[in-house]
């Protein structure tokens, strides 16, 4: 049976919000930690698991992996199919990745960015040079004021 969570929560019921908002999770890695350069966006985002499809929005990407923001975050060491189009004439990135980290949901709390940290596992030498390429062009054209309000 499939379960369709996130941003579009269609068959959701209050035992499966507290299952997923109340799971025990590690926080994301400090920002000095990280090896690779982030690029903000907004982009779409659908997750697929063996059990599990989600459409969600990612917020970064970088070469190692993307930050899926969503209410209801997979468990840390989930294994997931990614489909995401950085702008619509492109071809769509399918890759493989595994929830490294969650940022709940905090029941009476306020957290602005609840979601999760997947890396991208499995990728070929074709799909990272595709990858690396569409980051920097975007890094690229947001530092050049020319081409401001074309991204």
């Amino acid at each position: 049976m499939r379960r369709l969570l996130g941003a579009i929560l269609l068959d959701a019921c209050a035992h499966r919000r507290y299952v997923f908002t109340c799971m025990s999770a590690s926080e994301p890695p400090p920002d000095e930690k990280r090896s690779a350069q982030r690029v903000e966006v907004m982009w779409s985002v659908d997750c697929e698991t063996e059990d599990t499809f989600l459409y969600a929005s990612i917020m970064n990407i970088s070469k190692m992996g993307i930050f899926v923001r969503t209410d209801e975050p997979l468990p840390v060491g989930s294994e997931l199919t990614l489909r995401f189009t950085p702008r619509g004439d492109e071809p769509t990135f399918t890759m493989q990745g595994r929830v490294q980290w969650v940022n709940r949901v905090h029941t009476f709390g306020e957290n602005l960015n609840p979601g999760m940290g997947v890396k991208f596992v499995s990728l070929t030498p074709d799909q990272r040079e595709r990858l690396v390429a569409t980051i920097h062009t975007i890094a690229y054209l947001r530092n050049d004021p020319a081409q401001l309000g074309q991204n």
